[in-house]
């Protein structure tokens, strides 16, 4: 898979913001609340990717794809209300399968260790990952108003370029799962990072570990 250019790289953004806790109705697990705050959360901008883009021309095109598909915007306090739901119903999905939901502002992270997604070296999907990505496509499908970054990670072992070939790869693996099982692909970005953003230290095997992911940021769709 090829690179293309360099779309974006944010910070992130004000994640507090006048954010309150609340107790997940399907799961009675203690998260953030975003209801009375989504234009805060907004203006903030959330928690910004860099990512290269490979399925369509930039964040123009996917906002155009969605326009033309009739999926509307949201604004306000909306958003904060849209997302909760959709948090609340992927931990509900994916309880017990090893991927982790956060919640950074409006967006969702889904992280996929690739221990549980795939095989040493490989960027074929594991056979046992194949249910919880049925669920994880069934709720995005739940909730068309959002927009989806599917970015790969690797660790620091081999040579760069090998290193960003194989996140590329992993990350267009989990991406054309999606698809085949109904999502959008107009909602998709689908990236690799190579070794260029670590959440651990390369020095040891757990640290290595954690750094070979694919991360799923789901983002309300404003338009």
């Amino acid at each position: 898979m090829s690179r293309n250019i360099l779309i974006s790289l944010g910070l992130v953004g004000a994640l507090s913001l006048g954010a309150c806790t609340t107790v997940d109705p399907y799961t009675g697990q203690t998260v953030a609340s975003n209801t009375r705050t989504g234009a805060l959360a907004g203006a903030a901008g959330g928690a910004l990717l860099g990512y290269l883009t490979n399925t369509n021309k930039g964040e123009e095109g996917r906002t155009n794809a969605l326009i033309g598909a009739g999926v509307g915007a949201l604004a306000g306090a909306a958003v904060g209300n849209y997302m909760d739901r959709q948090q609340a119903d992927l931990r509900r999905s994916l309880a017990g399968t090893g991927v982790t939901v956060e919640r950074q502002g409006d967006n969702i992270v889904l992280n996929m260790p690739s221990d549980i997604t795939f095989a040493v070296d490989q960027s074929d999907i594991q056979s046992r990952f194949f249910g919880p990505l049925d669920g994880v496509a069934s709720v995005l499908n739940q909730y068309p108003q959002t927009t989806i970054d599917i970015i790969g990670h690797a660790d620091a072992t081999g040579p760069d370029d090998y290193n960003q070939a194989l996140s590329e790869r992993r990350a267009a693996s989990v991406a054309d799962y999606l698809v085949r099982r109904g999502v959008m692909s107009g909602r998709l970005y689908v990236a690799g990072r190579g070794e260029s953003d670590p959440i651990a230290s390369n020095a040891t095997d757990a640290g290595r570990a954690q750094n070979r992911r694919v991360e799923v940021v789901v983002r309300p769709f404003r338009g």
